[in-house]
């Protein structure tokens, strides 16, 4: 390679022989990158972080039970830190977190939203060098103790992101009509991400350091839904783990109601859905209005032809013009909305890039 060659570390995983294989892209002097895997047997050369973070909105209570529970050594990890995003807690939560050896706080002063809190604590773990980002809640509805089942798929190069599936149907609080709106949820999830996950609305998974780069949420509401019809676009790999939570502690303060919860996550279904296949939704809606306005049309050309008194049947021909006037605008909108999907991905590598010299770490060289 020469001594002017340069080595930035890109993924790893741990190979058959238990040492970690990392895979580089390794540029010389003709400015030309191709992959190679390295196998290192000396793990202080190159450390593997994970950083566990907890959103929280007065969890004083229960962030204890949380901080105790999450394991603090893992197979395969050189170190663990935690970063608590406090979304603008009245309680003691931040005196909490403090006094029981946190040392890394992201601190709002209003509530900002848990879609805004996750991503705004990804980019400050992504500062302190992760190379998998861990997302729990403050609630401890979540096993902590299953984190490494969580990065044992990141670390072996499986997947890019790995979601807790909660077993809803498992669940005692959950009533029958909630449970069939997490189905229905993540099957409508599934369908625009073009994945099988079994809980798409689970908050209890774990992003690659690759994974968080690619990704933009931008909803304030619930990142969990918009982040996998994201990944799954970008063809990045998912998967899932089943876990058995933890009894309840508290309502929701994501949401008053569940028919809030289900207006606001179908809104941001359908923007997600929009923004990366507008093909797909003003297409079809294009063609159906197209068919639908074609038999008025048709019925007013029979009955022109049948119709001995003359009577002129203007009402079908006025509705059939603008069931297809409608057809038409859908076709102008889809032109339009992808021009925008193709000027969002351009924008998307931009700040892909731009992300990827704002995290460099020193250590990748």
């Amino acid at each position: 390679m020469g001594a002017s060659a340069r080595y930035q570390r890109i993924s790893s995983i741990l190979d058959e022989t238990g040492h970690r294989a990392f895979l580089f892209s390794v540029t010389g002097i003709s400015t030309q990158t191709q992959p190679l895997w390295y196998t290192l047997s000396n793990r202080e050369e190159l450390r593997v972080k994970v950083i566990v973070q907890i959103p929280c909105f007065n969890e004083e209570k229960t962030l204890p039970l949380v901080l105790k529970s999450i394991p603090r050594k893992i197979p395969g990890v050189d170190s663990l830190e935690i970063l608590i995003i406090d979304d603008g807690s009245t309680d003691k939560t931040i005196a909490v977190a403090k006094k029981l050896g946190v040392r890394h706080i992201v601190q709002h002063t209003g509530n900002r939203g848990l879609g805004r809190s996750f991503r705004l604590g990804f980019e400050r773990a992504l500062e302190l060098g992760a190379d998998i980002v861990v997302n729990t809640d403050g609630d401890n509805q979540y096993p902590q103790r299953r984190i490494p089942d969580l990065v044992r798929p990141i670390i072996q190069g499986k997947a890019d992101i790995v979601i807790a599936d909660r077993q809803t149907k498992k669940i005692a609080h959950f009533s029958p009509f909630k449970k069939l709106l997490q189905r229905i949820g993540s099957h409508v999830v599934n369908v625009a991400a073009g994945t099988d996950l079994p809980d798409a609305a689970s908050g209890f998974r774990a992003y690659s350091r690759e994974a968080l780069l690619e990704l933009n949420p931008i909803t304030s509401f619930s990142y969990c839904m918009e982040t996998i019809i994201q990944a799954g676009n970008k063809r990045l790999a998912i998967t899932s783990i089943p876990i058995t939570t933890n009894r309840k502690t508290r309502e929701s303060r994501l949401f008053k109601s569940t028919w809030e919860h289900v207006r606001k996550s179908a809104g941001a279904i359908i923007r997600a859905y929009i923004m990366y296949r507008p093909h797909v939704v003003f297409g079809w809606t294009a063609a159906i209005l197209f068919v639908v306005g074609a038999l008025p049309f048709a019925r007013f050309l029979y009955l022109s032809a049948t119709d001995s008194g003359g009577r002129g049947h203007l009402q079908s021909l006025i509705i059939g013009i603008l069931l297809l006037m409608a057809s038409f605008l859908c076709l102008v909108l889809m032109v339009i909305a992808d021009l925008i999907r193709t000027n969002r991905t351009l924008l998307e590598q931009n700040l892909e890039h731009t992300k990827r010299m704002r995290f460099a770490r020193s250590d990748k060289q």
